[in-house]
């Protein structure tokens, strides 16, 4: 393969986490053993530097009828509220007229919120029946997959282009990147909500490595991209959304100065040699250390007799469970929020999944898949923990200090 941003064919293997089915495909009991597996392995270019899939997974498997809901987690649908009330502040609080198009929009969490500080929307969702649940909640959407194509068709430019959590999911990565430029106002500002994948090593949140998950961005890697097609990042910080996320404000090609805390953040990135195979090296050698204190503390207290639940059944945690080979025998039930995984299996494992309000007795431990929403996640069990179920983290999200 050639390199998804420059084409380069430079490719060098850094992390191989196995064969696995692709992980937001929760199956029904009658599909348990039936599902499909792919290589899961990230490559390094040694031209531009992404991080990336060596293999894609057809955008039209995983994409056109998933289960994640981003309207869920109270966390998440804070920070939206913050990212939309932040952006206007900083843009177009004074205009009276404004508008916001959210490129993979799901339920429409995010577009909501644009609405209430009085923007016209629009969501572009492929999966028809998460575009139906944010139609039906007063969110104007288009259910299909953003791209060139589709900006041409819309004959219209928006004040805030938003894509969250899908800048680095994109099959048809320079067509939708090229839609973008299209539909964005000339003052505009496109927002790109992403894993960093700076924090992905801080946290050796390997997890986060699935096969939607096609690209893995630093900011030298993001401008790369987006210089192909007259765009530039202005402005950009650290959330600790996900475990660490990466917020990026872009514009047409020198429409604004760069910031600086843009230009701190860069300077972090030479500082630290983030952008160097040997840094992903070293990454690959302490996932394999992960999975041994994974797989000791699992076994010790499986051992002991000892009860052990999944916390949440989200994409990511599938990744984990298959690469450590955790199934049903050592987690019982794996327990969720979200309506639409209720009842399913996870992918590979077979790990059955229930609601929280079908627990009956609680477990001694629950094995946190959500880790990245550990904040919200002790706060609402306060009671159970002070019974004395124990929550066990298999990553630690910390964000990186930026001077």
């Amino acid at each position: 393969m050639n390199c998804r941003v420059c084409d380069h064919s430079n490719l060098e293997p850094v992390l191989d986490l196995g064969t696995q089915p692709w992980c937001n495909h929760f199956l029904r009991s009658e599909e348990v053993g039936t599902e499909s597996y792919y290589p899961l392995e990230v490559v390094f270019c040694q031209h531009c530097h992404t991080a990336q899939l060596s293999f894609t997974v057809p955008k039209e498997i995983m994409f056109s009828d998933h289960t994640y809901l981003s309207g869920i987690t109270q966390s998440l649908n804070n920070h939206f509220r913050h990212t939309a009330e932040t952006i206007d502040a900083m843009f177009l609080r004074h205009r009276s007229r404004k508008s916001a198009l959210d490129v993979g929009s799901n339920d429409g969490t995010q577009l909501k919120h644009y609405q209430k500080l009085g923007y016209d929307v629009l969501g572009v969702e492929s999966a028809g029946r998460i575009a139906r649940l944010a139609q039906d909640a007063g969110v104007p959407t288009l259910c299909a997959f953003f791209n060139a194509e589709v900006a041409r068709n819309l004959r219209r430019t928006f004040d805030v282009i938003n894509a969250s959590g899908v800048f680095f999911h994109l099959e048809e990565l320079h067509s939708v990147t090229d839609g973008i430029r299209m539909c964005l106002a000339p003052d505009g500002v496109f927002v790109i909500q992403c894993l960093y994948m700076k924090c992905i090593m801080d946290n050796l949140a390997f997890d986060q490595i699935y096969h939607e998950h096609l690209l893995y961005y630093t900011l030298e890697t993001l401008e790369a991209l987006l210089s192909r097609h007259g765009l530039s990042i202005f402005d950009a910080w650290l959330s600790p959304v996900h475990g660490g996320s990466l917020i990026a404000l872009a514009g047409h090609a020198d429409h604004r100065s760069p910031s600086d805390r843009l230009k701190r953040l860069k300077a972090m990135e030479q500082e630290t040699r983030l952008n160097t195979l040997d840094t992903y090296r070293a990454f690959a050698r302490r996932v394999g250390e992960v999975k041994d204190t994974n797989l000791r503390f699992l076994n010790e207290v499986k051992r002991r007799g000892k009860l052990i639940y999944g916390y949440g059944a989200p994409a990511k945690g599938n990744t984990l469970l298959n690469y450590f080979r955790i199934g049903p025998e050592t987690i019982s039930f794996l327990v969720e929020k979200n309506p639409l995984r209720r009842g399913l299996y996870s992918p590979g494992m077979h790990i059955p999944v229930i609601l929280e309000d079908e627990v009956a007795t609680p477990p001694d431990i629950y094995y946190v898949l959500a880790w990245n929403f550990r904040d919200e996640i002790l706060a609402n069990n306060r009671p159970l923990i002070d019974a004395g179920v124990f929550f066990y983290f298999p990553v630690q999200p910390s964000l990186p200090v930026v001077p």
